[in-house]
């Protein structure tokens, strides 16, 4: 039995998906206001339940034997992120789950002390490392499926709204490719106890996305340019009225003024390890998009 959390995300989803494909059980930590309807017809059972409870993280790992941790804080990193994954490392230990596979983020060691999620994410992979369970950590760029709704909004208006450097440079992940990585890890010997940075096969400046929007749907891009200090002008403002979510924005802040990327020879392991092909941002966008 695979315990997936965050199984109704855009990652989780396709975990299921995936493991669901392969005739393998899975349960599905949602929410009851979630929307879980695919992935019970899917044959996935699903679990009704709070990660910020933890009598819920008990009740779903009971007999488990592989956990898939995907779920984000939301708002909240203290206590979804950071909080929600001990409980979860914990409970695989009492349990006996033989192997868990944690979503990090891609940047989760350079100490961005601005950025709760980062924060969270580091202190989660020290502890797994620390647990004596077998895991496999990974650490993914920005997702492929973040950018379908830029797309699709491209091919409405023409429009794209670059905010900060052009220059900077990231290895957008296909969504697909690293829900197989995950549910693949727990039984590909060389991805135990082992951390993997996870991007596409090609290092992209942001620039170069509205180019491939263009591409895709033959019409010159029209971008607009808007510099990371108004952003932080913004964001300012809104601290004046509520702290909490100007610190919540810490994060965005990081991941627009930084470079996420990964290097040809750490995507040549993760091919290697894995032993499949990663695919491109434009052949992701292509295969939903239907063009």
């Amino acid at each position: 039995m695979f315990l997936v959390t965050g199984a109704t995300g855009d990652l989780g989803r396709r975990i299921v998906r995936l493991l669901r494909d392969r005739i393998k059980p899975v349960r599905s930590f949602v929410r009851l206001t979630s929307r879980y309807g695919e992935l019970e017809y899917r044959g996935s059972e699903i679990f009704i339940g709070d990660l910020q409870q933890d009598k819920d993280i008990h009740k779903a790992c009971q007999g488990v034997k592989y956990i898939i941790s995907a779920h984000g804080g939301e708002g909240n990193p203290s206590a979804v992120d950071y909080r929600a994954n001990i409980e979860l490392i914990d409970q695989a230990k009492a349990s006996g789950v033989e192997h868990f596979v944690f979503i990090s983020v891609l940047g989760a060691d350079r100490g961005y002390e601005d950025a709760p999620t980062f924060k969270a994410k580091r202190e989660v992979e020290k502890y797994l490392q620390a647990s004596g369970l077998n895991y496999t950590i990974l650490r993914p760029s920005g997702f492929a499926s973040n950018v379908l709704e830029l797309a699709e909004r491209f091919r409405e208006t023409g429009i794209y709204l670059l905010v900060g450097d052009p220059k900077n440079r990231s290895s957008i992940v296909s969504t697909d490719d690293l829900a197989r990585i995950a549910v693949e890890s727990v039984n590909v010997p060389a991805a135990k106890n082992k951390i993997f940075p996870v991007g596409g096969p090609e290092i992209l400046e942001r620039g170069e996305i509205p180019q491939i929007f263009g591409k895709i749907f033959n019409q010159e891009p029209f971008v607009v340019g808007v510099p990371l200090f108004m952003f932080d002008g913004v964001r300012s403002a809104i601290g004046v009225f509520n702290p909490f979510a100007k610190d919540s924005l810490g994060t965005l802040r990081v991941l627009l003024g930084n470079e996420f990327f990964c290097t040809s020879d750490e995507i040549a392991n993760l091919e290697s390890t894995f032993n499949f092909k990663l695919e491109t941002l434009e052949m992701f966008l292509r295969r939903y998009l239907g063009v």
